[in-house]
């Protein structure tokens, strides 16, 4: 197992609360993990990837904040520095990611260009 505290990516506060709710759900299966990622597409190139996953070889796990992140090693340069947030405002509910490093991002900020 491949386990540092220097995760490339934060949690708000926010985050972290729905992220153990959700995971405090009668039924969520405890072998899962955090999977924090990015993938091709989205109108600006690449797209973020949250949800609970198995963990795979190719992953490296870490602690935030108490709770088991895994993301593709490959990964951690477009990941780097970003923050995930949850919001529950009026007009928008769920997570958000903030990258300081995307060039450019979408309308919608669920896809970014480096």
């Amino acid at each position: 197992m491949n386990t540092t505290i220097d995760a490339p990516v934060t949690l708000t506060t926010g985050a972290v609360e729905e992220i153990k709710r959700l995971m405090a759900e009668p039924g969520f299966d405890n072998t899962q993990f955090l999977r924090v990622g990015v993938k091709g597409g989205g109108c600006a190139g690449m797209t973020y990837v949250l949800g609970f996953d198995q963990k795979e070889e190719d992953d490296t796990e870490y602690e935030i904040n108490g709770i088991a992140v895994i993301m593709k090693s490959a990964h951690g340069i477009y990941l780097h520095g970003i923050e995930v947030d949850f919001q529950q405002g009026l007009n928008a509910r769920g997570f958000v990611f903030n990258n300081p490093n995307a060039s450019s991002t979408c309308g919608c900020g669920t896809s970014f260009a480096v």
